[in-house]
């Protein structure tokens, strides 16, 4: 579900960037170019979760074919 609401947030952004643009508030653009990149860092960090989650269980498997 996260990721789904880390699209909708950027895809707004994007909407927000533009109507900035068409309507010449900066302000707007601003917002829009922000909604846009916490986006990003938002998936990103879900990205890195998923890795460290990935890489603890491979540990957890080897320790368990160990014992």
């Amino acid at each position: 579900m996260g990721d789904l609401s880390n699209k909708a947030q950027e895809l707004a952004g994007k909407a927000k960037e533009k109507a900035g643009d068409l309507t010449g508030n900066r302000e707007l653009k601003g917002e829009g170019q922000a909604d846009q990149v916490e986006s990003k860092v938002k998936r990103a960090a879900d990205d890195v979760k998923d890795a460290v989650k990935g890489a603890a269980d491979q540990v957890k498997g080897a320790l368990k074919r160990h014992d």
